[in-house]
């Protein structure tokens, strides 16, 4: 039997690797924010922004947006469920129809709410912010072009949709290497988001590339 071809074995990759990465750490993720409800100020995350959670509204804002992302996580891993898009296709419906409101109505708006407090600069803050914006507009466009049934380009936004919410569990797998590489926190922090940012966005770009023969139009409909 000859080896597979480099394109062959990264559709491999993709096809049965690359899904039992994202959700083991996408459940990862969401098992991390749990400890947070309990609303303890000890966390080094709160720690280190201990004057904005004395504002309520910052307060409210972090508690709704970790529990939206973690649900928009969560739900995100159905939508790409072949089985439970053939098997139960009205579970894909309704937890896409609430993954897009949490998205439009709550995660994207708290985003960018909380981005102009973002550790970093002012280049680290307009990326949350851009982020925000990608991931509200994606998510918009995977609506609209579902309503007009072009399912195609539908799946298309959605996955645009869902790299921007997988920035979170992405940037801490970066960051948990390169702090064992020794990298110092701020250097670590700066780089694992922009890398997760731009690598998200990419990967994204790259897997509906691999799967549309015409992919310019995937911009367009």
């Amino acid at each position: 039997m000859s080896a597979p071809t480099p394109a062959a074995f990264a559709a491999l990759l993709i096809k049965y690797l690359l899904p039992l990465i994202v959700i083991f750490f996408s459940c990862l993720l969401v098992f991390n924010t749990l400890p947070y409800f309990t609303f303890g100020r000890h966390y080094s995350f709160i720690q280190e922004r201990i004057l904005l959670f004395e504002i309520p509204f910052y307060v409210i804002c972090f508690y709704t947006h970790i529990a939206a992302g973690s649900f928009c996580i969560l739900s995100a891993l159905l939508q790409f469920s072949a089985f439970i898009l053939k098997k139960q296709r009205s579970l894909h419906i309704w937890s896409g129809r609430i993954y897009v409101m949490v998205v439009l109505v709550v995660a994207a708006p708290t985003g960018m709410f909380m981005a102009f407090f973002a550790k970093g600069s002012n280049a680290e803050r307009a990326l949350f912010m851009l982020m925000a914006l990608i991931w509200f507009y994606t998510t918009a466009r995977g609506l609209q072009t579902v309503l007009e049934k072009k399912i195609l380009a539908h799946k298309q936004w959605m996955l645009r949709s869902y790299s921007m919410a997988m920035t979170a569990v992405t940037f801490r797998i970066y960051h948990l290497l390169f702090y064992y590489l020794g990298w110092s926190h701020l250097e670590n922090y700066e780089i694992s988001l922009w890398i997760s940012v731009v690598g998200n966005i990419l990967m994204a770009e790259a897997i509906i590339y691999y799967k549309n023969n015409n992919y310019k139009q995937s911009f367009t409909t």
